[in-house]
């Protein structure tokens, strides 16, 4: 394939409204894989970037890290792949793949900066655009299969809802004899129930009113609390081993810290806009720890789907069209999307 032009949805400028455009894709290279992109997710993180929301952005930006397709062609040096292969793309696409961090498998924690999927420069320092677009080109060592278990549009989303709330779950050894909460039912929260009753956790959520408690209950919960109900933090006090946060607004970190046990841990995977406040006596008293998790690494991010395979488990979807993304990004914003967006990129 010859440097040329796909079609793709993106944002000319900070806080513009996507509009159908097209952008460069680089030939394939020796470990490269030409990706015929079938469906990318939605994440509220698309909307943080595209309204420079997390900091200066790089325009004009096809945003897009949840991406699943099929391999439509490869590089001579390619032995991971085959065409016709079904095939993921996560939040990033290269690494430094030397440092002690990338060695490992964390590549997300390159010491010199993993290079994001999109709204990031490649070593060339050619900007980076996402999934939502016809074909990306990627190195074969940053992606990853999607096993045949699983629908392409349910596994989209996976590429980074998945693997973000499944890593953390991992870490703080969510399994049976663990009680485990999420606070927010939405885009990363439903998977994060899904994946921690499977792992034997005893799940509950924490969602700021009851109106989606049935849905709770059907993914795997098994308690459902409204945090809007101050009697909610009396009753639950000193209750779990874990709390994972999805949301992106600023919480009351000290209220959430008294849920925890002794050696609890509270992690936060939702990335609020603003700063937070605590008080550190919320973490003295009980040798709690207050934690921060990001994605996967790549290993880790097909180990995430071969368990989603395994145990029957797909992101709840509403699949639309490309022009419907502005619109989506406001729904998604006033939280009325179950559970997670997925763009058909047939109609890009």
């Amino acid at each position: 394939m010859s440097i040329t032009q796909v079609a793709a949805y993106a944002a000319p400028a900070a806080k513009a409204p996507l509009e159908r455009t097209t952008v460069p894709r680089r030939p394939v290279g020796e470990h490269d894989v030409l990706i015929d992109i079938k469906y990318a997710g939605i994440c509220h993180s698309d909307i943080h970037q595209v309204r420079d929301g997390w900091g200066e952005g790089v325009y004009p930006m096809v945003p897009g890290h949840e991406i699943a397709g099929v391999v439509a062609e490869v590089g001579p040096g390619v032995t991971k792949f085959a065409v016709g292969d079904r095939v993921g793309v996560g939040c990033f696409v290269d690494s430094c793949r030397s440092c002690e961090y990338c060695l490992r498998g964390d590549e997300q924690f390159c010491v010199k900066g993993a290079t994001g999927t999109y709204n990031a420069l490649d070593a060339n320092g050619d900007p980076t655009y996402g999934g939502y677009s016809t074909h990306v080109v990627v190195d074969e060592n940053y992606a990853v299969r999607v096993p045949d278990g699983l629908a392409l549009d349910v596994a989209a989303p996976l590429l980074c809802a998945g693997i973000t709330l499944y890593s953390p779950l991992r870490h703080w050894q969510a399994g049976p004899g663990k009680k485990v909460a999420i606070v927010g039912l939405g885009g990363l929260g439903h998977m994060g129930v899904k994946i921690a009753a499977d792992l034997g956790a005893e799940v509950t959520v924490l969602s700021q009113s009851l109106r989606k408690r049935e849905d709770g209950l059907k993914l795997g919960a098994s308690h459902y609390y409204a945090t809007s109900d101050e009697t909610t933090f009396e009753k639950l006090a000193g209750t779990f081993d874990l709390i994972l946060s999805t949301v992106s607004a600023p919480l009351g970190l000290d209220a959430y810290l008294r849920l925890l046990k002794v050696d609890g841990a509270l992690v936060n995977v939702g990335a609020p806009e603003e700063p937070v406040a605590l008080n550190l006596f919320s973490v003295i008293g009980g040798r709690k720890t207050l934690a921060g998790s990001m994605i996967g690494g790549i290993a880790e991010t097909q180990e995430m789907l071969d368990f989603c395979a395994e145990h029957g488990l797909g992101a709840e979807i509403e699949l639309i069209a490309a022009d419907e993304i502005n619109e989506a990004y406001e729904r998604v914003l006033s939280s009325d999307v179950r559970y997670r967006f997925v763009i058909d990129a047939s109609t890009i």
